[in-house]
């Protein structure tokens, strides 16, 4: 999963936490030319050739803020490689210009303040009521798990030894995978839990009012601080300082259309106080 991996990434790394473009675009674009984004083109809920994503939509907001046409840089992320390429290779060569939604502070790119924090969640259907607020809840261990590889729940789960018997979901090595393979693993009782990121799986449960979402809470039950809570950020070069600034500006300014649209996704959120922390 895009956004799951990418924080998986973030953390080995130590970090703190419509159109296609093929051409290279300046460090500071001047005002009115295309604002190039960093895109995958078949990676629902986040984005699509078609527009349709959430990301599409946020990118429609900050050009519309800007008076600046939209493009999108069309890169799969999900590949070998891990997500570190994926920057190397798009807004490092200078590809594209911005980076939709990533982990604040993020290394090798220059954040911007977050616009809204989201976290892991648990899902499940609704009649079962299990009593589940962290990894650490008794239920767990009676229950059959689906988790996303590569990502901070996977390693919670084998600090807890939690991992056998577990079903492995790898939606960010494989195009032809879903985030909402968890939910329709939930459907046929693959599974009785499933741990996810919400901005992922949120969009597919917007029509399933017998399946709820509870978030992962912080702990550190293991000795060390667990992170399951992330606050999401846009993201520049390092040196584009003025178009980083410029989307701190449509963060503070257009925070009601931004959240519209995160919204209108079902993704679960809290707003960063102003010191983004």
């Amino acid at each position: 999963m895009r956004v799951l991996r990418l924080i998986g990434w973030a953390l080995c790394a130590g970090a703190a936490l419509t159109l296609p473009g093929s051409r290279p675009v300046a460090a500071s674009a001047a005002a009115g030319a295309p604002l190039v984004f960093c895109a995958d083109p078949a990676y629902m809920p986040y984005s699509d050739r078609s527009g349709d994503g959430f990301e599409n939509r946020i990118a429609a907001v900050v050009g519309r803020a800007l008076d600046r046409p939209v493009q999108f840089y069309w890169r799969s992320m999900r590949e070998k490689d891990e997500y570190g390429e994926f920057i190397t290779a798009t807004i490092q060569a200078k590809k594209c210009d911005v980076l939709v939604d990533v982990p604040y502070a993020l290394g090798d790119v220059k954040t911007t303040r977050p616009y809204f924090i989201s976290s892991y969640v648990f899902v499940y259907k609704k009649a079962r009521a299990y009593d589940v607020t962290s990894l650490d809840s008794p239920d767990l261990k009676r229950l059959k798990i689906g988790y996303e590889g590569e990502t901070p729940v996977q390693m919670g789960l084998k600090q807890r030894t939690l991992i056998l018997g577990s079903k492995l979901f790898l939606t960010a090595d494989n195009e032809s995978a879903s985030p909402q393979d968890i939910v329709a693993a939930l459907e046929s009782n693959k599974i009785d839990i499933g741990l996810t990121w919400d901005p992922a799986v949120g969009y597919f449960l917007k029509n399933r009012p017998d399946l709820v979402t509870v978030a992962i809470a912080n702990t550190r039950s293991q000795g060390y601080p667990e992170q399951f809570t992330f606050p999401m950020a846009m993201a520049t070069r390092v040196h584009d300082a003025g178009l980083n600034a410029a989307l701190n500006h449509v963060i503070a300014t257009h925070s009601s259309e931004l959240q519209a649209v995160l919204r209108q996704y079902n993704i679960s959120f809290s707003t960063p106080t102003d010191s983004g922390e």
